[in-house]
This record gives structure tokens, sequence and C-alpha cells, in this order.
């Protein structure tokens, strides 16, 4: 089923004028077209580190104000998003995007939807999003210090090092956990490794759209579905940035802080530019990883499209303005095909219980 012939190579150009860059070969088939790829074997993370980080992850005293953890935002029981089309801030404060899933964070190239952070560096993520002023506010010294104060973590801690709980080793226990979140169990899995039923006829005929004439696999490939690259598509933007004047706020420090130049009137979200400075990368954004679609919606850097049937009909009419993409051309049925075969890439639901905040006891001074 894969790209083999001109024609059908012509049509994946059209479909994404950008799709000689994008592509993204498997390991070990150089020249070979570019394909999805079943998830790799699980590996192992450090047990003792995860145990810990599941703790850290639901605590909120890691916030500022005591009142928001990082399962605020990423929710097991909304797909490790928070369900919203643009994410609550820290108090008094309203996000601009959406806050994406924590899934397959060890796959991902690049973290953020502008692809600012190190995909490989999961602790820095995870340093960025309690420290930011927007989303947990959090001194690093404060944070060790009240972590210090709880003799369950003293525990788990020395269970991995004989040493303090520390700020920045405290980010990297967290960014472990969630690199342990994967995909499992999908049907698309079974099928690549070889069992013709475990996904319908009408999804096999949306796989053959996704790599033939919908193109998708251009910049949607490997293991998760996500070249990690950056591409102006043309989303609209989500209305409530602009009428919401926390929103507003919020994008504009965000442009103050990374060097915006003349950020004061920016009124759209511009994407990697606010990183780069090059023009050329206004209104680019990282490519979605496309894994268990069936629990992360609404969908895109801005939650405009609540469902996978509206993200398809964007992508069929040739993206939004500006985009250099082309019209797929696509009848309902064929998009209606490829909203099937992508639900097939979703797994069991990530189940991982609270475990709960266990109590602050005081310290004495000078002791561990």
């Amino acid at each position: 089923m894969k790209t083999t012939n001109n024609t059908r190579t012509g049509r994946l150009l059209a479909a994404c004028s950008m799709a000689a860059a994008a592509w993204l070969l498997p390991s070990g088939a150089q020249g070979a077209a570019p394909d999805l790829a079943p998830m790799p074997e699980v590996k192992p993370g450090n047990a003792a580190m995860i145990e810990l980080g599941k703790y850290f992850f639901f605590d909120r005293r890691l916030s500022g104000d005591w009142g928001r953890s990082c399962a605020s935002c990423h929710d097991p029981a909304k797909g490790w998003g928070d369900g919203q089309a643009l994410s609550t801030g820290y108090p008094s404060m309203e996000y601009f995007r959406n806050a994406p899933t924590v899934l397959n964070a060890k796959y991902r190239q690049r973290f953020m939807w502008d692809g600012r952070l190190d995909g490989t560096d999961a602790g820095t993520l995870v340093r960025d999003m309690i420290t930011e002023t927007h989303t947990m506010n959090m001194d690093g010294r404060l944070m060790q210090e009240r972590l210090k104060q709880v003799p369950e973590y003293d525990a788990l801690w020395k269970k991995w090092r004989n040493d303090d709980i520390n700020g920045m080793r405290v980010f990297n226990v967290i960014g472990e956990f969630i690199r342990s979140l994967e995909t499992t169990n999908a049907p698309f899995d079974k099928f690549a490794r070889g069992d013709a039923d475990a996904i319908s006829a009408e999804a096999k005929e949306g796989y053959a759209l996704f790599k033939g004439k919908a193109g998708c696999v251009a910049c949607h490939n490997g293991p998760i579905g996500s070249d990690g690259k950056l591409y102006k598509t043309g989303v609209p933007e989500h209305p409530d940035v602009l009428a919401n004047p926390l929103r507003t706020i919020t994008m504009l420090r965000h442009y103050a802080t990374n060097g915006l130049p003349n950020y004061m009137s920016a009124r759209t979200d511009v994407g990697a530019y606010a990183i780069t400075k090059n023009p050329a990368d206004i209104g680019k954004f990282q490519t979605a990883q496309l894994r268990d679609l069936k629990y992360t919606a609404p969908y895109m850097h801005n939650g405009v499209f609540a469902t996978l049937d509206e993200v398809v009909a964007f992508y069929n009419r040739g993206g939004g303005e500006g985009s250099g993409l082309k019209p797929l051309n696509l009848s309902a049925g064929e998009q209606k095909a490829l909203v099937i075969f992508l639900l097939t890439l979703s797994g069991d639901p990530v189940v991982v219980a609270n475990p709960g905040q266990p109590d602050m006891q005081v310290r004495t001074f000078g002791k561990n």
C-alpha cells in the first residue's frame, strides 16, 4: 500500500507543497516513502523515579498558590489534556493556546506548539511549566522546601538517590513519569504488525487515502504520526484570544518575554516567529501527533476545531489563509473513511489514579 509511482507521489506533493522537506524516513529505509509505524516496544524507565514522579505530577503544592498541579491541565480522564479549546492559566490568567496531551512525550522531537523546547529533555519542559507565570508560577527553591516537608516523599526519593530533594531533579523526576505514558493496544498497531482484521474495511480505505490522495503521511508519519516540524496551515484564530482580555494579555506577555519586536501591535498568534524572529515562521506550528485523538478533542494549537470531521474538512479545503496547501477534493465518504482510520491510532485509555497528597510535617531546622 506504500506510494511507489510518480502519479501517487505527485498527489502527495500537491496535497502538501512542503512534503519533500517534511518527510521523515523510517530507520534503515533510505529513499523510502514516509509511513506511519506501530508503537515501539515499551522500554521501562527508572521505576523509582516514575513512582515518585506520579506523586509530584498530581501534587498541587508544586504551584505557587497551592491550587494547581500538572494534572490540572493534563488530566488522565481527558486524554492527558484538559478538554478545553484554550487552557486555563494560573489564577487571574487565561492561556491563549490549547493544552496538548503529554502521552508519547518520549517520541516527540520538539515540545510546545511553537517547537521551542527539545523533545529529548522532558525535565526542561516540566521546569518551564512549573515556573512559568502563566501556568503554575512556582519558584523552584520554594518548591523543593515544600516537598522536603513530606516524609513519604523523602523516603521515595531515597529509593532513587541518597541526597536531599532538589529542584532540578524534581523536574527530571516528573519528566520521567511523563515519558512512561504511552499509547497501548491501538488497532492500527495490531494491523501494522500483520493482523489484517484489526481494523475495518472503511478504516483500510482511510489508510490508503492517508498515504495517497489525501497526502497526510507527508507530515504525519513515524510511530506517533508527527514529523516534529513546523508548518503554516492557516488555522483560523480562536475568537476568544482577542475577545477575552486575560488571554490577550497572556499572549502579549509571552511575546514580550521572548523578545518579539513590536509585540504590542500583535493581534494574532504568530507561532514560532515569537521564538525565531524569522518572518518566514509567522503562523507556523508543530505537526500534532495523531495518537489517541479519540480522547484529546478539541484539536489544533488553539482548539478551534471541536471534532475530527472539522479537522479533515479544513484540510480538504486546502487549509486556511496563506497555508500553501492545496484542496484534497475528497468526497464526503472519503472524509468519513479518513476519520475512521485516524481513530484506529487510539489505544486503551491510559489510566493513572491520583495517589493523593501525603501530609506535610514540620521539620527540625538544620536536619534532613
